[in-house]
Order: structure tokens, then sequence, then C-alpha cells
């Protein structure tokens, strides 16, 4: 789950995932599949979290300058990491453990804080996901 403020980048770092695949620090590839823009529902079940669109929603991405436009997407999703889009100003170097953590819903998820217009956003991202486990 991509968090943010407004124009911080969020659809743009859907779009440059969904786009184009890359191996983190794996040896597999590594390519995203929407699951919502803009909006998420959260769905706990017992320590799990899923993530699914709101029905208007579902299939859209904000393409800034193109418009609204329709993609394949995935129903639901297993809800396993939180990505905080920050400025580079804010985001520490060499963070704390608290700080690669995030709860959502009662469930504590690894987090990982990000510039999105950082040239190597995707590839962090991709790279927090084998680091963490999750793929």
């Amino acid at each position: 789950m991509i968090r943010g403020a407004p124009a911080s980048g969020k659809s743009s770092l859907c779009l440059r995932l969904i786009d184009g695949e890359g191996f983190g620090l794996g040896t597999t590839a590594l390519r995203a599949i929407l699951v919502a823009d803009d909006q998420v529902v959260i769905s706990p079940s017992g320590s799990t979290l899923f993530a699914s669109p709101p029905t208007a929603l579902a299939g859209k991405l904000e393409i800034r300058g193109l418009g609204i436009i329709a993609l394949p997407h995935q129903p639901t999703a297993h809800l396993g990491m939180v990505i905080d889009l920050l400025s580079a100003g804010e985001i520490e170097r060499l963070p704390e453990p608290a700080a690669l953590q995030a709860t959502v819903e009662g469930v504590t998820l690894p987090r990982l804080a990000l510039d999105a217009f950082d040239v190597a956003a995707a590839a962090k991202l991709r790279a927090a996901l084998n680091h963490f486990g999750l793929v």
C-alpha cells in the first residue's frame, strides 16, 4: 500500500511499477499490477490484511496530464507492506527498526519511506520486498 499526500507521486510510482519490471535484490523479475488508485478498501482477516478497490475506482489509474485510464487490475491482494511517500529531506538514511514498521488496522507491517520522484524509487521498493521476505 502506497500512502502519501496529494501530488506526492503515488500514481506516478504505481505506473512505474506496472510499466516495468525489476529484480530488487533478488533474481526473479518483479512487476506490479494495479489494485486501486487513490483509495483502497482494507479488510482484515485475523492477522492478515487484504486490499481491494472501491467499486467506482476498480481498474482506473490517474495519469496526470493524460486523465483517468482503464487498466487490468487485481480485485483483491494481500497487504504486506506500507510505502510512505515523503520528500527526500524527510527520509532517514539509516532508520531505526521502529521506523521500518507501520500499524494498519491493528496489524504491524514492514514500512519503507520513499521519495516517489527519486529515479530509483521503484528499484528501492522492489529491494524492500526482497529484504522483508515478501517475494
